[in-house]
């Protein structure tokens, strides 16, 4: 708001201090009010300037907007999608008869760019003015393209607009590929048969000397379902019981195979347990398990996986440095324990009457 000097020369010098701070004079504060009025009137006139040389300006011109999509998976089962369509875009689909604007999404997954799986496009319809909008997904963990475009009236066609580039929807579920490898082992081997070489990627030796070392001292005592399996084996033996726990006469036969209607079926079950022992150290250090070395990756880290059965083990672990004078020991306990065991491999299941 522009005032004359007339007019500003009767306001007073509180008056005058508010009319220079919206104006952002400086220091108005401490200026007099013949000072303040000369500041006042030098604002004024260069924001009359100013306020004319905006005037003759042409405003700005807006880049014009290209027509594009952007596909973008939230999670498993839902996207968003956004779009911008230029106007010339806009006037050819309308006056090729335009009538609904659409989105169209398609299963790409493992295919060449441009294709699609047949009977999995989805068309959904959006509002004409939208540019934004969430999808649902049909199914996770597959590659998905969207295409934005126009539907026609009366024939029913289609009009292109633009493609988005192939994203990936995660899985609704944790993968179920397994990383770890898991070797077989086996208390018959003696451990003077086995491997001695450390360096083999699949080195089970290492493995079993480390199970049959930490359980040295217990193996004696027969305990948990070693213990079990030659208790059964001996009143099976001393009571003539056949192996599923029915005698001669169980099923209602006789010896020659008379007597009432049964039926025969074999059964069989397995299952048990790994102990995995793991860690980290220098890597340049040596790494032993109950006396035996063990190899580090190059990080330092190693990862054993061993047999958990019944009974005490004991895995007393020590790292040496490289120089010998330093050292780190760290023994590990545990205990398994098997109340019941009535399991049985697929190879000795028997046939049983019942």
């Amino acid at each position: 708001m522009t005032q004359t000097l007339s007019s500003l020369a009767r306001l007073t010098l509180r008056q005058l201090r508010q009319v220079a701070s919206d104006l952002g004079v400086t220091l108005y504060s401490r200026k007099s009010k013949e000072e303040l009025l000369e500041a006042i009137n030098t604002k004024q006139g260069s924001e009359a300037d100013l306020s004319s040389i905006e005037s003759e300006l042409t405003p700005a011109p807006r880049p014009e907007a290209e027509t594009h999509v952007v596909f973008l998976p939230r999670d498993p089962q839902w996207a968003y999608v956004f779009w911008e369509i230029s106007r010339d875009d806009r006037e050819s689909a309308q006056a090729a008869g335009a009538t609904q604007l659409c989105l169209r999404v398609a299963d790409v997954t493992g295919l060449a760019p441009g294709s699609t799986h047949p009977h999995t496009l989805q068309e959904v319809v959006v509002d004409s003015h939208a540019t934004e909008w969430y999808l649902p997904v049909p199914l996770s963990d597959r590659d998905y393209r969207v295409e934005l475009g126009y539907r026609k009236g009366g024939s029913g066609g289609w009009i292109s607009l633009a493609f988005s580039s192939v994203a990936r929807v995660p899985a609704l579920h944790p993968s179920e590929q397994i990383l770890d490898q898991f070797v077989p082992f086996s208390l018959e081997t003696a451990p003077a048969d086995l491997s001695t070489s450390l360096l083999e990627p699949a080195d089970t030796a290492l493995h079993e000397r480390l199970y049959q070392t930490a359980t040295s001292r217990w193996r004696r005592l027969g305990r948990g379902s070693e213990a079990f399996h030659e208790m059964e084996d001996d009143l099976l033996a001393s009571s003539g019981l056949n192996a599923s726990g029915a005698g001669l006469w169980a099923s209602g036969r006789n010896e020659s195979g008379a007597g009432l209607m049964a039926r025969q079926r074999s059964f069989w079950l397995v299952a048990d347990a790994e102990l995995i022992v793991y860690g980290a150290t220098d890597p340049a250090a040596r790494l032993t398990i109950g006396g035996e070395e063990v190899p580090l990756s190059a990080d330092g880290t190693f990862r054993i996986q061993v047999p958990f059965r019944d009974g005490e083990q004991l895995y007393p672990i020590e790292a040496v440095a490289a120089d010998g004078e330093q050292k780190r020991n760290i023994t590990l306990a545990f205990n398994r324990t098997t109340p019941e065991d009535n399991s049985n491999p697929a190879d000795q299941a028997k046939s049983e009457w019942f």
